[in-house]
């Protein structure tokens, strides 16, 4: 059950609309989490400035879905969970490439270690080890990538946490529970 309002944008006016109005052109509809924060202009308006900027930045947007699905599994956020598997498909992940990124993993080594960083700033609250920054740059990541792969992880930080306290309705369909025995031949 919902604990902060999704307002209904017919009754939202000022820069709150502008910005609501662009989302529903933008995706066709206009989700619940964008609904809510709408009740703050102010957390709004971050939450689609900061969403924008990052979507100029190196990773691909492959690779910023795939580090929402990680987070979303890492703090329990359905929502997150259930609008970053649809927009997962939208970016041409598969099933299983879904549920790879929702445990941390991938095929690719690249990815996964993407993958691995943003789990890590997670379970450490952004306290990683020079190892951990070490194996990025070890790939060929350098500190534009580091910071955006921060960047992305605390956005999702973020929408996970509002969600948390608002209890957002989730307006997309439901992300499956992980199956157990998925992913257990490279652990």
């Amino acid at each position: 059950m919902p604990r902060l309002q999704a307002l209904d944008q017919k009754y939202v006016t000022g820069p709150a609309k502008d910005l609501l109005d662009g989302i529903q052109t933008e995706l066709g509809f206009t989700p619940n989490l964008i609904r809510t924060m709408a009740n703050s202009p102010a957390v709004l308006e971050a939450f689609v400035e900061s969403s924008a900027a990052l979507r100029k930045g190196v990773l691909t947007s492959r690779l910023r879905v795939q580090i929402a699905l990680t987070v979303a599994e890492a703090t329990g956020d359905r929502y997150c969970l259930a609008a970053s598997t649809a927009f997962g498909k939208l970016a041409g992940l598969s099933e299983e490439a879904i549920i790879d990124s929702r445990r941390g993993r991938s095929p690719d080594s690249k990815e996964e270690a993407i993958l691995q960083f943003a789990s890590a700033l997670v379970a450490q609250q952004g306290r990683v080890s020079d190892e951990d920054l070490t194996r990025l740059r070890r790939i060929g990541y350098g500190d534009a990538d580091v910071a955006e792969i921060v960047a992305n992880v605390a956005l999702s930080i973020f929408t996970s946490y509002f969600n948390h306290v608002a209890g957002t309705q989730v307006d997309f369909p439901e992300a499956p529970n992980l199956p157990a025995s998925v992913g257990k031949a490279r652990e």
